[in-house]
C-alpha cells in the first residue's frame, strides 16, 4: 500500500521556500542558493501560483542572457502541479512522470502546508525498500 505524502512531510518538515511573481529572478535563486533548494513556490497571499525550478532559469538563459533582471512571474511555471496530504506516493510518482517535473506544492484546503521533490520520494521509496528487505531476511532466517 502506498503511503500518503503527509508521512513523507512529516518525515521532512513542512517548511516551503515562497516568493511573489514580482520579484526578481536574481533574488529567487539568491534564496534558492542560500537554502539549497531546487525550487522556490510562487505564491499571491496564501496561495500558489507558480513554481521556479533552477530547470525554468537556466531554459530562459538561453533566450534571455539577463535572466536575474526578469520578474520571477515572467519565468515561473503555472498553473501550478499540486496534490493534497493524502496524496499518496504512487500518485506523486505518476504526477511528476507524466508532469515531467520534480517539485510538487501540497495543498491542504487552499493552503500550501509543504513541497515534495522528486529526491523526497526517492528517499522514501529507498526507505521502503530497505525495511521489506530486512522483513524478508527475518523471515527467512527465522528471527520474526
Amino acid at each position: 500500500m502506498s503511503v500518503p505524502i503527509q508521512r513523507v512531510l512529516q518525515t521532512k518538515g513542512s517548511d516551503v521556500l515562497t516568493i511573489t511573481s514580482d520579484a526578481s529572478v536574481g533574488e529567487a535563486v539568491r534564496r534558492l542558493a542560500d537554502r539549497n533548494v531546487g525550487a522556490i513556490v510562487v505564491v499571491e497571499g496564501e496561495t500558489a501560483v507558480g513554481v521556479l525550478s533552477e530547470r525554468d532559469v537556466v531554459r530562459q538563459l538561453a533566450v534571455h542572457p539577463d535572466v536575474l533582471e526578469l520578474t520571477v512571474g515572467e519565468v515561473m511555471t503555472s498553473p501550478v502541479h499540486s496534490c493534497g496530504p493524502d496524496a499518496t506516493i504512487d500518485e506523486l510518482m505518476h504526477l511528476m512522470t507524466e508532469g515531467r517535473f520534480r517539485h510538487v506544492p501540497v495543498i491542504d484546503d487552499g493552503r500550501l502546508v509543504g513541497i515534495v521533490s522528486i529526491g523526497d520520494v526517492v528517499k522514501h521509496r529507498i526507505d521502503e525498500l530497505a525495511t521489506q528487505a530486512e522483513q524478508l531476511t527475518d523471515y527467512v532466517s527465522g528471527s520474526y
